[in-house]
Parts: C-alpha cells; structure tokens; sequence
C-alpha cells in the first residue's frame, strides 16, 4: 500500500467536520459536511461522496537544500491531539503558469513570491502535509492540495498566512481555489 497517495473525501461520514467552504477563485466544490481522509488505494465506504480529491506526495520542487533544512527543522507533526482544527487549501493553477519552464515558475516562487520564506514565518504554529494532483493526472480538479493542521488558538495566524501568500505574484497564475476550514470532531 503507498502511503503517498492520500484521497480527501467529502461527504457524511469522517472524523473532521466541515466548519467552512470558502471559494476564493473558480468554481465551488459540492457541498459536504464531513470529510474522510485515506492513505493508499484503498478508499473507505460513504454512500454517496459529495467529492473526493486525490493527491501524492513528491519532492519539495521550489526549495533548496537550506530551505528544505530550515521548513524539517521547524514544522510539527500531523496528528497532534491539540491540533483539533483544520484547513484543506484545494488550488488549481491556470495554463499560463504551466506553460512557463521549471526555473521560471521557481523565480516567481523564490524571487518574486518569497512563498517559503513566507511559509516560514508561521511555523511551527502550523503543520501542513503538499499534495500533488497533477503527478496523478492533468484532469484532476486541483493541481495541489495542501492540509494544513493547528491549534484554535492559531487561527489568526494561519488566516495571515494565506493573505500573506494569496497577496504574492504567484497567486496571480490560481484559476481556481476552494479554502475547506475544518474541526476535528468524531461523527
């Protein structure tokens, strides 16, 4: 069993409830009160998903080694009890930033963005896992979903982290974006 495919699933049943949908660009994702999520191939039993959302986890593509050094020596764990909130960032980047090279898209990301800098600041209020869709296919709705884990006490900080970024020139290539905020609870 991979556990580097993980499948998001939005629907009745799941340990984490959905406080919010927020669409920020693009269309909405159908509406879901709880979401499941499983790693591998196997995908537990809801009667009737509203969605499910596939991703893989990969390489870190737009960091250097010292980056890489700095994101493992300050972010938190998964699963952590008092991490009981919750946020699935669902993005869908458009044809003209795939149409641009690797080192481009790494200079928007790295000189222009400052994306890990910014990623930084707020760790390790925060744990977050990347999720690459488009490693699975180009037709998946989202090209990256990114979970992200905290306390409710870090509420605000994960809220100016996402303007932060959402402010940057790579934001500016987001066709479509759907912001899950959720709450650990069992059904």
């Amino acid at each position: 069993m991979s556990t580097r495919l993980f499948s998001f699933m939005g629907g009745d049943t799941g340990v984490w409830r959905v406080a919010a949908m927020k669409v920020i660009a693009g269309e909405p994702l159908p509406a879901a009160r709880r979401l499941a999520i499983a790693s591998g191939s196997e995908i537990p039993p809801d009667p009737q998903p509203a969605w499910v959302l596939r991703g893989i986890t990969s390489h870190e593509r737009y960091v250097d080694r010292e980056e890489k050094s700095q994101i493992v020596a300050k972010l938190l764990g998964l699963g952590r009890p008092e991490a009981t909130c919750a946020a699935l960032i669902s993005l869908r980047k458009n044809a003209a930033w795939w149409a641009l090279t690797q080192e481009e898209r790494l200079s928007i990301f790295k000189e222009q963005s400052h994306h890990t800098k910014i990623g930084l600041q707020y760790f390790p209020e925060l744990a977050r896992r990347l999720h690459h869709c488009r490693d699975l296919s180009e037709h998946e709705p989202f090209d990256f979903l990114t979970w992200f884990e905290y306390e409710p006490v870090q509420e605000a900080t994960f809220n100016k982290l996402l303007a932060a970024l959402r402010a940057t020139e790579e934001w500016k290539y987001v066709e479509r974006e759907v912001d899950i905020r959720l709450v650990r609870e069992e059904a």
